[in-house]
């Protein structure tokens, strides 16, 4: 034991003086140590905190049969933030908004924001305050509302029916309404946006540049864009800040959806350059699961998550 406190400069009594002054300190060691681990068991040594978020798409199935057990599920699994995919009628997941909020906060997770993907302009306000009750801060639009999406199910495409001007007019629209409420409105992407359409326009490009920052953002979902043939950050390079959230899905070998760290994407690459999009939260989220469950797909997301680096 190291007594850097005490500077023997003579030999006289050395050995006795050493003696008995490790002997003190060991004495008070002991002591102190006994008084910083009394009380402290195995149970009062947490584990680290809860980060990283879920899309609560990933497990609609389960959110509908019995919303409130899998929310613990997720917030056992060592999730910290959840966006929301389930509004019905003034409800989420069959909670009331206020409901819902008490219940996420019960268990600790952060509700961050809410797919709403039945908003129209007549509803838009009901919706909006509902969304604000709920605890939420991001109304996102996931596919364009109001009967302007389309989807090939005989060769599996998305589409648009409408313009360009008119999904950006729209969105400006809900955009001021919930700044007006202090919520912010995001627009959510798959790969149609970003191909381009029969006019020459990249639909996700016209957006970006015919909607105003203040008003309208993006949430990215980084599987979608890559499926597209695109860069994620090269749209971070090009409209840096207007990334807010991503969605964090891989990609297997035959381009499939596939827990995060178990494909083929680059997140690191990716996640340098969050300041650059402006990335505020991720959520994981896997559409299909495949060779898992739900359940196995989010836990193995998690275990992945932590592997590359986000937190």
């Amino acid at each position: 034991m190291k007594t850097p406190l005490l500077k023997i400069r003579s030999l006289k009594f050395a050995g006795a003086f050493m003696a008995s002054a490790l002997l003190f300190s060991c004495g008070e060691q002991k002591k102190k140590d006994s008084e910083t681990t009394e009380g402290i068991t195995q149970d009062t040594i947490s584990e680290p905190a809860n980060f990283g978020g879920l899309a609560l798409y990933t497990l609609r199935d389960a959110m509908t049969e019995d919303p409130k057990e899998t929310l613990e599920t997720v917030a056992t699994d060592g999730y910290l933030n959840i966006e929301a995919a389930g509004y019905d009628n003034g409800l989420f997941y069959n909670m009331t908004p206020s409901d819902f909020k008490s219940f996420a906060e019960e268990i600790n997770l952060h509700p961050v924001s809410t797919h709403q993907g039945s908003v129209t302009l007549e509803n838009a306000d009901e919706m909006i305050a509902d969304v604000k009750a709920a605890g939420f801060e991001y109304f996102v639009i996931p596919v364009p509302p109001m009967g302007m999406f389309t989807f090939d199910a005989e060769s599996m495409t998305m589409g648009m029916d409408g313009t360009a001007e008119k999904l950006a007019g729209v969105l400006t629209t809900l955009g001021e309404k919930c700044n007006e409420a202090g919520l912010k409105l995001l627009y959510h992407n798959h790969d149609f946006e970003f191909k381009k359409g029969e006019n020459g326009v990249t639909l996700i490009d016209y957006l970006l540049e015919n909607t105003d920052p203040e008003l309208v953002n993006f949430q990215m979902d980084l599987y979608w864009v890559i499926k597209a043939g695109a860069d994620p950050v090269a749209y971070f390079e090009k409209y840096p800040g207007r990334f807010k959230l991503w969605h964090v899905k891989d990609m297997d070998d035959e381009g499939r959806f596939a827990p995060v760290g178990k494909g083929t994407i680059d997140f690191a690459r990716i996640l340098a350059e969050k300041e650059k999009s402006g990335m505020q939260y991720y959520f994981v989220e896997q559409d299909q699961t495949f060779n898992h469950t739900p359940l196995e797909a989010i836990k193995i997301s998690h275990k992945g998550l932590k592997e590359i680096g986000f937190n």
